[in-house]
């Protein structure tokens, strides 16, 4: 009864959220506003006083080649990483979705991965991919695969398809209890009355299971796009952007701009213009997200 009144009410229901939008306001808004103030400055390092230059480094940031390379090594390394955790996310969702023995203990220990620390995660990579030393490459020319030791962040595209791979095991977890909870929404009786009437695996799949995990995926493809979009860590500690900024994503052409090239005016830039990229595409997502359950 309480909650029908909050609802009822706007100003109660203001009054509820406004110590968390307080919060937010202060964690996230204050900062946000400093970093535009000094997009307009030309401020080299912290601590340092710089004067008003208004938009000559939006100017330079958009006109150069450096941004839009990054922009474009981050599409690349979100859709990477959309393509493989989904992937990997829903095969495993599905396999956790059936009833079998020790299924309790495998949703449990699945997200291990998950909350297991970025470094030490970047700790036994490095050390499995290695090539003096490591277990990979061993076990692939052994396998046949190869005829001699790979150099998985040695080249350019390498390096980027070890990310992205070390990246999504590490969340592919999170994704696949997201998808189990939504497998678990869908009733069973459809899958029976499916069943009866003779439908095949992959007919129940694309017939029931896809569609119905629609709403699911939307919101992790929306909330995965702007998680993935700003990893720092894992490229950071594993490639720093190498080899030949075949990995510098924004994140990265960030913080090398801010406390490696002392251009802190610069990189404050490069952060407000891929804040309202993300920005954009939040809401983009988000009203095709409204828009498609509408439809419904």
């Amino acid at each position: 009864m309480r909650t029908g009144i909050a609802m009822s009410n706007p100003r109660l229901a203001f009054l509820f959220v406004a110590p968390a939008l307080a919060f937010l306001a202060a964690v996230l808004g204050w900062p946000l506003v400093q970093a535009i103030i000094l997009s307009f400055q030309n401020v080299g390092v912290i601590g340092t006083a710089g004067s008003w230059v208004g938009f000559d480094n939006h100017v330079s940031v958009l006109g150069g080649l450096g941004f839009w390379n990054a922009f474009g090594r981050s599409a690349i390394w979100v859709v990477g990483n959309a393509a493989v955790q989904t992937a990997l996310a829903l095969g495993v969702a599905l396999i956790l979705n059936q009833k079998f023995p020790g299924v309790r203990i495998a949703r449990t220990w699945i997200i291990l991965t998950w909350i297991v620390p970025t470094v030490v995660v970047v700790i036994i990579w490095r050390w499995l991919l290695s090539t003096s030393g490591g277990m990979v490459n061993p076990l692939l020319i052994q396998a046949g695969v190869i005829d001699r030791p790979v150099g998985f962040f040695a080249t350019r595209e390498g390096s980027m398809a070890s990310l992205i791979m070390i990246n999504s095991w590490r969340w592919f977890p999170f994704t696949a209890l997201m998808m189990l909870a939504g497998l678990t929404r869908i009733p069973s009786d459809l899958y029976e009355a499916a069943r009866i009437d003779g439908a095949s695996a992959i007919k129940r799949f694309t017939r029931i299971t896809w569609p119905l995990l629609q709403p699911t995926l939307l919101v992790l493809g929306i909330v995965g796009t702007l998680l993935s979009f700003n990893v720092f860590d894992v490229i950071w500690l594993l490639t720093a952007g190498g080899p030949s900024q075949a990995t510098q994503t924004l994140p990265v052409l960030i913080y090398e701009t801010a406390f490696k090239g002392y251009r802190l005016s610069e990189a404050a830039t490069v952060s407000v213009l891929t804040s309202l990229l993300l920005m954009g595409f939040a809401l983009l997502a988000t009203r095709a997200m409204t828009a498609s359950e509408d439809a419904r």
